[in-house]
């Protein structure tokens, strides 16, 4: 195959990829108790590393159901799951730890940190799991 035949495809996972990624977090900041957005502008920390270690536990797994699907269908349906999970990361941590969020608000940074890690490694555990 070309590069002129393999192309479409690619910029139709890219965007499909994109369109999840922006719906993911679009529907993040809405689970969460805080405006990640504003605290990230008014320079918390704690939120921004909350919110990148979130997006890339999502991210990872998004990427691995690309590179091993057997149709657009089926890494739209994986997205979809890399989603859920996150967000059950999200209530499970806050669950952990109930002064997360506060935390998080405040700026204090082992919050946000624990949190995007915890994503993170949830992530990579379930990008592990999409190679079938």
């Amino acid at each position: 195959m070309t590069l002129l035949q393999t192309l479409p495809n690619f910029f139709l996972y890219l965007s499909s990829a994109l369109a999840l990624f922006c719906l993911f977090i679009g529907l993040y900041i809405r689970l969460t108790p805080y405006h990640e957005l504003e605290l990230i502008r008014q320079g918390n920390t704690a939120a921004a590393c909350a919110l990148l270690g979130t997006a890339l536990g999502f991210v990872l797994p998004l990427a691995s159901s690309i590179a091993h699907s057997a149709s657009l269908r089926d890494m739209l349906v994986w997205g979809g799951i890399a989603m859920l999970v996150q967000g059950l990361v999200f209530l499970g941590s806050a669950r952990l730890i109930p002064e997360l969020k506060q935390g998080i608000v405040e700026g204090k940074v082992a919050h946000g940190l624990f949190l995007g890690g915890c994503a993170l490694c949830v992530g990579i555990v379930n990008a592990a799991c999409l190679v079938y």
